[in-house]
C-alpha cells in the first residue's frame, strides 16, 4: 500500500475518550472482563446484530450466539494483538470503530458499529476482512 491509497485515520480529538473505551471492548466477544456468557452477549449487541465474517459469510445474531457457546464449551488458546484503532461518529450515539487484530500469523482488519446506550454500548454490526499478502 502506498501513502496515497490509505485513507487518513487519524481520530477527532473529541472522540479519543469514546475510542478508549470501545478498544477496551475489541475484539468484541473476546473480553471476558466485558462479558463471557450468552446472557451477556445477548444484552451487549441489539437484537437485529449480524456480522459479515472474514470468509465473507453473513452471520445471523442467533448463529453467532451458538457459535459462542459452543467455543465456550471447548476452549482453545487465543492469542490476539490489536493495533491501528480510529473511532469515528456516524450519528448521535452511534459510532464506527475499525482496528487491526493479528491472530496467530492471521491479519484481519476489523469494523464494529458500536450504538451507546443507557449504562453502556451496544454492538449493531461487524465485519472482519482477512488481509492478503500482508
Amino acid at each position: 500500500m502506498t501513502a496515497e491509497t490509505e485513507p487518513d485515520l487519524s481520530t477527532a480529538p473529541e472522540l479519543l475518550g469514546v475510542q478508549e473505551e470501545l478498544r477496551r471492548r475489541e475484539p468484541i466477544f473476546h473480553r471476558p472482563e466485558v462479558g463471557s456468557t450468552r446472557a451477556d452477549f445477548e444484552r451487549m449487541t441489539e437484537v437485529d446484530f449480524w456480522e459479515v465474517g472474514a470468509s465473507g459469510r453473513r452471520y445471523s445474531r442467533s448463529y453467532v450466539l451458538d457459535v459462542l457457546d459452543a467455543r465456550r464449551d471447548s476452549p482453545e488458546p487465543d492469542v490476539w494483538e490489536t493495533s491501528g484503532f480510529h473511532c469515528r461518529q456516524l450519528a448521535t450515539d452511534l459510532y464506527l470503530l475499525t482496528y487491526t487484530l493479528r491472530q496467530g500469523s492471521r491479519l484481519t482488519r476489523r469494523s464494529t458499529i458500536w450504538r451507546q446506550v443507557s449504562g453502556g454500548w451496544k454492538i449493531v454490526f461487524h465485519q472482519g476482512t482477512e488481509v492478503v499478502g500482508a
